[in-house]
């Protein structure tokens, strides 16, 4: 579990890639990223069909191509998303200010709650427009019923971004709540007191004894005598 707020105290570590690549949320992330792939990929190259009697290539969930846009701008968003939370999740140890935590945090968990939810709307419109698909002549099924599972299977992993975002995000408000500063922005650590250093002497040492050298009459010298010849 990380300590401070956000997990701030324990910026400036050394990138452990090993311990980054099996943390559960890296893992998922991975997950969504490669489900998108499959999602966007499949309609892109073989998505778009020639149906008998018809001239021009059609999307083959009955042939409704906004369907098919939907889908491929969903996957490539999500995909392109992955990439960037990844970037941030390996830098994430590195930041030490609490605040550009928070924003990252944040905006993870919005992104996330987002998708989710865009994931389930894209499950609901292909399954239902593959429901209403009546000519399969000329169509890859295999390749439709993929779209459909890996739709759903992006639901399950975005919700659990979601989920650890939203930990994530309780944990450091939390953090705050107890009384967390930021070291980049904490001024009200004092100076050290005068008492922390010894007094500077404003005497000689004990057991200082006059120079031989100084005269031992100095504030009352003897009149002056002239030498006699």
């Amino acid at each position: 579990m990380e300590s401070g707020a956000y997990g701030a105290s324990l910026a400036g570590g050394d990138f452990d890639f090993m311990s980054f690549i099996k943390q559960p949320q890296t893992i998922v992330r991975i997950l969504s990223w490669i489900f998108s792939i499959v999602v966007f990929a499949t309609i892109t190259g073989e998505g778009y069909v020639n149906p008998s009697l018809l001239p021009d290539t059609k999307c083959m969930f009955n042939r409704n191509d906004s369907a098919c846009g939907f889908g491929v701008g969903i996957g490539i968003l999500a995909f392109l998303a992955c990439v960037v939370f990844i970037i941030l999740d390996a830098y994430f140890p590195q930041i030490s200010n609490a605040k550009e935590r928070k924003n990252i945090v944040t905006v993870d968990l919005v992104f996330s709650g987002v998708w989710t939810l865009f994931w389930f709307i894209c499950f609901c419109v292909l399954a239902n427009q593959w429901s209403h698909t009546t000519e399969v002549a000329g169509i890859p099924v295999d390749a439709a019923r993929a779209v459909v599972a890996f739709s759903f299977f992006s639901i399950v992993t975005w919700a659990l971004l979601t989920t650890f975002a939203y930990t994530r995000y309780r944990r450091g408000v939390s953090d705050l709540d107890q009384g967390y500063t930021d070291p980049a922005k904490d001024y009200s650590t004092p100076y050290p007191s005068t008492s922390a250093y010894p007094p500077y002497p404003t005497s000689g040492p004990e057991g200082y004894q006059q120079s031989p050298f100084t005269p031992q009459n100095q504030e009352h010298p003897a009149p002056y005598q002239p030498p006699s010849y």
